[in-house]
């Protein structure tokens, strides 16, 4: 079970955490409860989707710890310090200044992605990064379809705002536009 499910679960909580060892943490508590509950999964969902569901509840919930909201903003001002630091070398044949754009606009995303509040983020990592279906995503969260398309919807408009400048740049056009 852990073996077929620990690399999705992982990715997940990755997704919503932004921080590698809390994801770890995360998905061992995620395991750790299934095993607990197993005698109580009822089977109305696929197990993965009971799974995720215990994952997503628990990055969000360790988001919300205080303690974990200064922690990340410390580490904000130390990533922005080592902002100076060459980068590595590049492949043979690549473009570095197409490298190093690409780099920007996926910061830019995964920052503007990291701003919206845990549960349109969870929508975002569940439906553009994870492939879920609505159904599959309101199984999960325990909500309804229509609760996650409005919430997918309201994500999507906070990211196209977040990132109009970013757009404009890379296409010379205003995104509200096209």
């Amino acid at each position: 079970m852990v073996r077929r499910h620990q690399r999705r679960a992982f990715a997940i909580a990755v997704q919503i955490l932004r921080n590698e060892q809390d994801a770890l943490e995360v998905v061992q508590e995620a395991f750790l409860r299934v095993h607990r509950g197993l005698k109580s999964f009822q089977g109305s969902s696929s197990f993965f989707t009971w799974l995720y569901r215990i994952v997503s509840n628990l990055s969000i919930d360790l988001i919300r710890k205080p303690v974990r909201r200064e922690s990340e903003a410390l580490d904000t001002r130390l990533l922005e310090a080592d902002s100076d630091q060459p980068l590595l070398a590049k492949l043979p044949g690549s473009d570095p200044l197409r490298a190093l754009r690409n780099r920007e606009i996926s910061d830019q995303i995964d920052e503007a992605i990291a701003q919206l509040p845990p549960y349109h983020r969870g929508v975002i990592v569940m439906r553009e990064i994870q492939g879920l279906s609505y159904d599959e995503m309101a199984k999960a969260m325990g909500v309804s379809k229509g609760t996650i398309m409005s919430r997918l919807f309201h994500a999507r408009r906070k990211l196209q705002v977040a990132l109009a400048d970013c757009y404009r740049e890379q296409f010379g056009r205003d995104p509200q536009k096209v």
